[in-house]
C-alpha cells in the first residue's frame, strides 16, 4: 500500500464482540461497495463476520459490545495488553448501550425474571472505558458506515477527522424534515451529537440519543420544552436514559 508515493505498512486489526448484537460489525461487512477499499488499508486478522480465520497478533483492536461478565473483563484486559490502539465500536461499547437498561433493576431480579431456574453469571453493565483505557470511540447504534470509513483513514493514514460539534437537529433541518417535537414525540436530536445524517428522523422515528451528547447542546432548554408539552419527568428520563449515552448531560445540569 502506498500513500503519497510512500510505501506504508498495513496495520493488523482485530474485531471483538462482547455483550452486543454485532450490528456495528455487520455495518462494516455489509458495505460491499467500499469493503475492498477498507481491506486494502488494513490487514484483518480477526473478524468473524467475514472470515473464520483467527490470529493472535494485532495492533488495533475494535471492541463492540458492553461488558457484563467477569470473563469478559478478563478477556478485555488481555486484548488491551496486546493492542497498541483500542477503539470502542458502537454505543454499547462507548456507553453501555441498551444493555444498561438492566441497571434499573437488581442483578438478582434480572436473572430470575429472564432465566428463572437456570441462572447465569452476570454483572452490572459497563462501557469499555470503565474497564480499560480506550484510545478512540466511535458511537452509534449502529455506527455510521461513512463515519467509520473516515475514522479508518484518520487512524491508518493520519487524515484529518473531527466529530461534529453541533447536534443532530442541524442535520435534520438540512434534510427538510418536519420537527417531531411538534408531533408530540420526545426527540433528542437537539442534544445528540450529529454525524448520522439524522437517519432515524428521516424515517420518521424520534432520536434516542445513541451518539451521545453534542458539544453544542442546550439540555435545560429541551427539558423545558418537553415539560411544557406535557411530558412527565419519568417519561423524559426513560427516553434520555435508554442508551445510557446522555447521562453526563442530563444528570449534571446546573
Amino acid at each position: 500500500m502506498e500513500y503519497l508515493g510512500i510505501e506504508l505498512k498495513k496495520p493488523k486489526v482485530s474485531f471483538f464482540d462482547f455483550t452486543c448484537c454485532e450490528g456495528c460489525q455487520l455495518q462494516i461487512a455489509n458495505k460491499e461497495d467500499t469493503l475492498v477499499d477498507f481491506l486494502s488499508l488494513v490487514e484483518v486478522v480477526n473478524f468473524r463476520e467475514i472470515s473464520s480465520e483467527k490470529k493472535d497478533h494485532y495492533e488495533i483492536a475494535f471492541i463492540e459490545g458492553a461488558i457484563s461478565r467477569q470473563d469478559e473483563i478478563e478477556r478485555l484486559e488481555k486484548i488491551r495488553k496486546q493492542a497498541k490502539l483500542v477503539v470502542a465500536l458502537g454505543t454499547c461499547a462507548c456507553y453501555g448501550g441498551v444493555n444498561s437498561l438492566k441497571k434499573r433493576f437488581s442483578v438478582e431480579d434480572v436473572v430470575n425474571e429472564v432465566y428463572g431456574h437456570n441462572p447465569v453469571e452476570t454483572l452490572p453493565v459497563k462501557s469499555v472505558k470503565e474497564v480499560v483505557a480506550v484510545d478512540f470511540e466511535i458511537p452509534g447504534c449502529p455506527i455510521s458506515k461513512a463515519e467509520f470509513e473516515s475514522i479508518i483513514l484518520h487512524l491508518v493514514l493520519g487524515t484529518e477527522f473531527r466529530f461534529k460539534k453541533y447536534p443532530v437537529c442541524v442535520e435534520c433541518k438540512q434534510n427538510l424534515n418536519h420537527c417531531l417535537l411538534d408531533e408530540g414525540k420526545i426527540c433528542l436530536g437537539p442534544i445528540t451529537r450529529a454525524g448520522c445524517n439524522a437517519v432515524c428522523i428521516n424515517g420518521k422515528l424520534p432520536c434516542y440519543g445513541c451518539r451521545g451528547p453534542a458539544e453544542e447542546n442546550n439540555w435545560p432548554s429541551l427539558k423545558q420544552i418537553l415539560t411544557e408539552k406535557g411530558f412527565s419527568p419519568e417519561q423524559i428520563d426513560e427516553k434520555t436514559s435508554f442508551f445510557n449515552s446522555l447521562t453526563e448531560v442530563t444528570k449534571n445540569e446546573s
